[in-house]
């Protein structure tokens, strides 16, 4: 298998021979067969049905895999999508709301995806479970939202959680919490995938455990995977036959991601009559979001094409602020009768994301991927929602979790909102060093959260700590120097300031 070390999709570019790649193909699938009907023979009778569900869904995306010739869109077919496929938000609100917006609601199912850990912040365990605001983490923040909903308006909103196999054992004890709360929490998991080994192209699992030397064998794939698991779970069929029509998706560490009135009203009443099956909440990038996806037209649908899909050549000109605007927030509308249809036909269509990844031990692998987004373009009458900036707070590292802490946020029933004490509605950039980057190093240098109200940047680096009721305003660079330590006096006020190597405190 030598010629695969380089890089398979070259391998097979260069080949030439169609008969030959296919060759290689087959050889190939039927080696993967092999190894996957080894690992299903090693599971208990209990786990044989799930297991076997897993590695058919693998199977699938695998084969997939060995299909495409890359993840590339063809550039030249991108087009911008057409004035009305993106609709304004503000419009949308212009409509107001129907007198019965509770029976609205209730067709409406919250979905949080809840897979993911902790660990680039420093945490073990479900990153749902990391303390955010007084107390509250991101799971309770999410429930009270919608406890908060129900109870407004006397209604019936579940919450779902998509778990992962990572994140369901933590999250199961900790929901006992809630059986007091007026929210029906259900939860289903995401599939677990074998990583493979980039030379080989074979799974590293042996057996069927993933626990102890074995977690490293296995991966959840990527929240597209959020139709297929959704739907085998029997959940899906559940909510329908309970009357539910819509699920709002986004991620759980999204703080901005709350239910939208004046968005499921446009679903459940459309103007035009005509009900939209996905709806895709985009904001308009700043410099800090040239990464993200974005909406394009592509062969006469609306499509998300993310910075992996994009020919190297291209790259600038997609990260380019003016020309592709907006990008997508993750917070999705989607019909739940939809997706029913399209997996029975098997009509999901996403790309594969390629995700590498080196073990502990050096071990190169790779786990293919998809991504709730991409399968907009296999739904009907799909449409972007261009949303306030509000609607997208992710927290993804200790630079963000300073912000929604400080007073730049109020609380209220589970939703931040900014505080209407800030002059200007964007929010501060922040750059945490990397002594901030774990949440216990990070809550151990901040005696209490700085007054940010009138911060426009801060940049911290090196051995820093905050003293009690420290302000900034403005611009403020800290910068400690390898060795020494920066102690900012409690009560400090930091108006337009560089304090660098020892303490010195200059007018910026």
């Amino acid at each position: 298998s030598f010629i695969f070390v380089q890089d398979f999709s070259q391998a097979m570019s260069q080949a030439g021979s169609s008969q030959f790649q296919e060759v290689i193909r087959q050889e190939l699938e039927y080696s993967m067969k092999v190894e996957l009907d080894k690992i299903l023979a090693t599971a208990h009778s209990n786990e044989i049905e799930h297991t076997k569900k897993d590695l058919e869904g693998f199977k699938k995306l695998f084969h997939r895999f060995l299909q495409e010739k890359g993840p590339s869109v063809d550039w030249g077919k991108i087009q911008r999508p057409p004035e009305d496929s993106i609709q304004p938000y503000e419009k949308i609100k212009a409509r107001g709301l129907p007198d019965n917006i509770a029976s609205v609601l209730n067709k409406l199912v919250v979905v949080k995806l809840n897979g993911g850990l902790g660990t680039s912040m420093g945490c073990k365990g479900p990153k749902s479970l990391i303390g955010v605001r007084n107390e509250n983490t991101f799971l309770d923040l999410t429930v009270q939202q919608i406890e908060h909903l129900n109870k407004s308006y006397n209604t019936d909103v579940p919450l779902v959680l998509m778990n992962s196999f990572n994140t369901d054992d933590d999250t199961k004890k900790i929901l006992q919490k809630y059986s007091h709360s007026r929210v029906k929490i259900y939860t289903f998991n995401q599939s677990r995938y074998p990583r493979i080994n980039k030379e080989t192209l074979l799974p590293i699992a042996k057996d069927v455990s993933y626990s102890g030397e074995n977690t490293e064998c296995w991966y959840p794939p990527g929240h597209g995977d959020i139709y297929a698991s959704f739907y085998n779970s029997g959940l899906l069929d559940n909510l329908i036959a309970e009357g539910k029509e819509y699920i709002f998706v986004s991620n759980i560490d999204n703080l901005g991601a709350t239910v939208d009135l004046y968005i499921l009203n446009h679903l459940m009443n459309p103007p035009n009559g005509k009900r939209c099956e996905f709806v895709m909440e985009v904001t308009n990038k700043t410099r800090a979001d040239v990464k993200g996806g974005t909406l394009t037209q592509y062969e006469n649908k609306l499509r998300l094409v993310e910075i992996a899909q994009v020919p190297k050549a291209h790259v600038d000109e997609f990260k380019s602020v003016s020309k592709f605007k907006i990008f997508n927030t993750n917070n999705l509308w989607i019909a739940l009768s939809a997706i029913k249809r399209l997996q029975e036909k098997n009509a999901i269509d996403m790309e594969i994301i390629v995700n590498p990844k080196t073990l502990d031990g050096g071990l190169n692998v790779i786990q293919l991927e998809t991504a709730v987004g991409a399968a907009i373009k296999s739904f009907e009458n799909s449409l972007g929602i261009n949303v306030p900036r509000s609607r997208f707070l992710p927290v993804k590292t200790t630079s963000d979790l300073l912000l929604v802490m400080s007073n730049l946020y109020s609380l209220n029933a589970g939703s931040l909102t900014m505080s209407e004490k800030r002059e200007f509605p964007t929010v501060p950039l922040v750059k945490l060093g990397s002594s901030f980057t774990k949440v216990q190093d990070y809550l151990r240098r901040f005696e209490s959260i700085p007054d940010m109200l009138e911060l426009d940047h801060l940049t911290v680096s090196g051995d820093v700590t905050f003293g009690k009721n420290v302000s900034l305003k403005g611009t403020v660079i800290i910068i400690a120097n390898h060795g020494d330590r920066i102690d900012i006096p409690a009560g400090a006020l930091l108006e337009n300031k560089i304090v660098s190597g020892n303490l010195r405190i200059l007018d910026h």
